[in-house]
Order: structure tokens, then sequence, then C-alpha cells
């Protein structure tokens, strides 16, 4: 007879020794640090959607800085979405030390034990369209040999993994908004159980009004099309809405000892990560599996609630959103513990957020000051009791932070990170 035992490993510690991020906020903590500190969302009126008259959102966040070169050889298999996501990659290489400036890439992307999780919605729009004119218009003219790499939904990862060469285990996490955050836990996963040395992992998205489109058909859309200043404002009462923005942004995780021994500067360590999800409804929220989810991370980290200092929202400013997540939130910590979230800022960046929301957490809680909840006057009293963070922000000295991201089709999301004192 044969027997079959579960293979038990010691787990690895798991570290961040870079980061990058492409948003409306900028391209770098310092830059982004500077835009948080103004108190001031980048929300802008889009008119170029007035000729879609039956959509009643003009709002987005779009990252209008201009993209840097790469040579065209490289990147031709690239739409938008990818080459968002190379710009927060080659950042967040040459932060850990694996880039030069000059592009050449070390040693350790290559071996064997350098892999990549990464996500996105989907893939490039433009492309995709392509295929429509072929299919409805019978016109082939526009379908080349890299239509389909840049529609893919896989594109992100598989081009960032061509570009660098790398040849360890690839990850894809095409979930809504939390590809990003689930690509983080699973590169976390995959390096302590030894499996990889240093995982690439992240998330990227392009804005499409069709993003818009999608939440504007269940009115789950702002539509302060006139003061875009004034939203999104999660928690609020007064809340009309999400609004989508684009984006991307990468982490490098890498085994600690591994990170030692290359001399890498540490930023912090991916503590806990939780995931799980709802079974019940696609679209709408389930308050005790985002629960579950959270300790689940908690359970991961080895801590108890009482040792997170901060929790970064996922917070997309509708109703049944904000209430469920708030309570769930509650009902895992039964304090008022401080929360706050940056699609007051850039919109809801859709399979980017959990990266780019998970390396600004970082970054705050390196920094000891963590953003306010912008256009939060009038705190919704179906929320929960937390500490909602306003004003000028909180200066605050936790070891410990929680970013969490909750996706349709029920996914729930949760990491922890610790504050590493260098």
């Amino acid at each position: 007879m044969n027997t079959c035992s579960a293979t038990t490993y010691t787990k690895r510690r798991v570290v961040i020794t870079g980061g990058g991020l492409l948003s409306a906020l900028g391209s770098d903590w310092n830059t982004s640090y500077a835009s948080l500190k103004k108190l001031k969302n980048c929300i802008v009126r889009m008119n170029e959607w007035d000729r879609y008259p039956n959509m009643n959102t003009r709002l987005a966040c779009p990252v209008t800085a201009e993209l840097p070169e790469f040579p065209r050889k490289k990147i031709r298999g690239m739409g938008r979405v990818a080459l968002l996501a190379l710009v927060s990659c080659e950042s967040a290489l040459k932060l850990a030390g694996l880039e030069s400036d000059d592009g050449v890439t070390a040693e350790e992307l290559h071996n064997g034990r350098c892999g990549i999780a990464f996500g996105s919605s989907m893939g490039s729009l433009a492309a995709i369209m392509d295929f429509y004119k072929m299919l409805v218009d019978n016109d082939t003219s526009k379908i080349s040999a890299t239509t389909y790499i840049s529609s893919m939904p896989q594109t992100c990862a598989a081009n960032l993994e061509v570009y660098y060469g790398l040849t360890g285990r690839l990850i894809t996490t095409n979930t809504a908004c939390t590809s990003g955050s689930q690509s983080i836990g699973y590169a976390y996963e995959t390096i302590a159980a030894g499996k990889q040395d240093i995982m690439i992992a992240g998330g990227a998205e392009e804005l499409s009004a069709a993003d818009s489109a999608v939440f504007d058909t269940l009115f789950a859309t702002s539509t302060k099309n006139d003061t875009p200043e004034l939203t999104p404002r999660a928690f609020d009462k007064n809340r009309d809405g999400l609004v989508i923005g684009e984006g991307s942004g990468v982490l490098i995780l890498e085994e600690y000892e591994h990170a030692v021994k290359r001399g890498a500067h540490i930023y912090a360590e991916l503590a806990g990560f939780g995931t799980n999800v709802d079974g019940t409804h696609i679209t709408n929220p389930n308050a005790s599996t985002m629960a579950v989810a959270m300790k689940l991370a908690l359970e991961d980290a080895g801590i108890s609630p009482d040792q997170i200092g901060y929790v970064n929202a996922h917070a997309t400013a509708t109703k049944a959103g904000d209430i469920a997540e708030t309570h769930a939130t509650y009902s895992v910590f039964n304090r008022a513990v401080p929360v706050s979230t940056l699609k007051s800022y850039i919109g809801h960046t859709l399979g980017a957020c959990g990266a780019i929301e998970a390396w600004l957490s970082v970054c705050m809680m390196n920094e000891g000051w963590f953003c306010p909840n912008l256009n939060l006057t009038d705190i919704d009293p179906e929320c929960a009791p937390l500490d909602y963070i306003t004003g000028s922000g909180r200066n605050l000295q936790t070891e410990y932070v929680m970013s969490n991201n909750f996706a349709f089709g029920g996914i729930n999301t949760s990491l922890i990170f610790k504050r590493c004192v260098m």
C-alpha cells in the first residue's frame, strides 16, 4: 500500500531589497512622498470621454509623465501595460542593486533561482481591439506577430522575464484588484519554501475607458465630473463611487540570508500573507471572509493584532465595499486601528493597486508618517469605528503594517510588513 506524507520545510525569512512604482504621484518614493504631503489628489476630468454619452463618469487618474525609452527590439511585444510594468521593474531592480544605471543586470537574475510573479486585469486593450477589427470588420491589417503577446493576460510577466533573461519560476496573477498583492504573496511563499532566492513581484494596469465603464454599469463610479479634487471620498457618508487610475508597482523579494550575503539594503521584511475567496458572490464583498484573510496573515506572521500599527485599506469609496471592509477590519482588531487609503490620491489602479500600495505602505512605515484619507469630512456612521487618519497625516512609529486588497470574484488578500532597523 502506498502512503503519502505532507512535505514539511523550515520557513525562510523573506525581505524586500528593492521597490519601484509608477503612478500619478510619481515614479519614486521621494516624489510620491512630496505629492502625498501636498494633500491633494491627482484625479482629472477626461474630456475625451465625452464621446461616451451613456457613461456617467468622466474621471480618471492617468500617468501623464513620458515613459523612458527602451531598446525597440526588446519591447516590440509590449503594450502600454507591460511598458508601465517595465518602468517600475527597472527602478526596483536598480534600487536592489541588481541592475546598474547602464542596464547591466546581476548574475543572480539568470541562475534559475530568480523568478517573477506579476499580474494585471487584462492585456493591452489596443491589441485586443485589433482582434476585434479582424472578427467584426474583416480587417486583418493590424494583426502582427506581437498582437497576441501584447493582449494576453500574462503579458507583463512574460515580457519581463524575457526582457531580463530570467530562468526561474513564473507566476501570473490576473485577479483584478488583487493581481499585485497576490503576486507579492505567492512570490513570498515561493521564497519561504526554498523554491527561489529572489522574486520580482508586482502588478500593472493601463488606463482605459472600458475599465471605468465596467464599474459605471454597476453605478459604482464617481460622477463629480466638475470637481475631481473632491473625489473619491472613501469612508465618507457623501461618497459617490470610485475613480479608475493606472500605474504599476514592483517589489524585489529576497531570502534574508541571500540578501545579507550580497550586502543588499533591506527595506522591510514581508512577515505574513493571507488569501482566500468568499464563495458567495462575484461582486458583493463578504466581511467575514475578508476578516479571515487578515487573520491568516497575522497567523502566518506569528503576531497578534495589537502589534499592527497601521492598516492601508483597499477602500474603493463604494458603500458596500467601505462598510464590509471596515467591519471586517474591526472584527479582527477590536480597536480603532489607524487606517487610510492611497486611492483617495490616485484612484483605483486595479491590477496595480496591491503592489503600489504595498510599496508605499513600506515607505511610509520607514518614514514614520502615514497619509491621511483625503475628502473624508463626514464619516459614514455605517462604517466601523476605526481610527480614520485625516488632517495632515499621522506621525507614527510602528514595527508592523498591514496592506489589504479585495477583488471581483470575492478574492481577498492581506500582507503584513515588518520594519527592519538597519
